[in-house]
């Protein structure tokens, strides 16, 4: 389990939630998944995604799966798993991060975000907190991350 938060192409004139209600509508349990299948203008997106984050923030590591792209960013901060889909993506948080610890990796996890949506014509929403990426607030998203991974640490192990 991880802290997650969404992304998604909305149409023009939609809310977020408008466009996740679709694409969960659409979502078939039984339906075998269908290879992500991006254009050319989405994997130069990628491309300049990574460079971007690589550039801004750090070395990261990159894989191709047959149903996204995913970046994983192990550094100072913490480790974090942003995929991409082309008309949606991800960023994955472990829980990991208790109390005050938990700033400097979400504090990532938001900078990163915000460059997917750029980079991607996507929006984010952290619906752990019910924010948007765009203007959210870090540290709102940080004490949820780590008062989870504290109640986790405590409470499991």
């Amino acid at each position: 389990m991880a802290y997650d938060i969404m992304f998604l192409r909305v149409p023009p004139g939609r809310t977020f939630d408008e466009a996740l209600t679709e694409a969960n509508s659409a979502y078939d349990p039984d339906a075998d998944l269908k290879p992500m299948d991006l254009t050319g203008e989405q994997r130069a997106a990628w491309d300049r995604f990574v460079q971007r984050t690589e550039r801004e923030i750090g070395p990261v590591t990159t894989q191709e799966y047959p149903y996204s792209l995913t970046l994983w960013r192990d550094g100072p901060a913490g480790w974090l798993q942003p995929a991409y889909a082309g008309d949606s993506a991800d960023i994955e948080i472990p829980y990991r991060y208790p109390g005050r610890e938990a700033l400097p990796i979400m504090a990532e996890a938001y900078r990163i975000g915000r460059m997917a949506e750029e980079e991607f014509g996507i929006e984010g929403y952290d619906h752990e907190v019910d924010q948007p990426v765009r203007t959210g607030d870090v540290s709102l998203a940080a004490a949820r991350l780590g008062g989870v991974a504290r109640w986790a640490q405590e409470t499991l192990t």
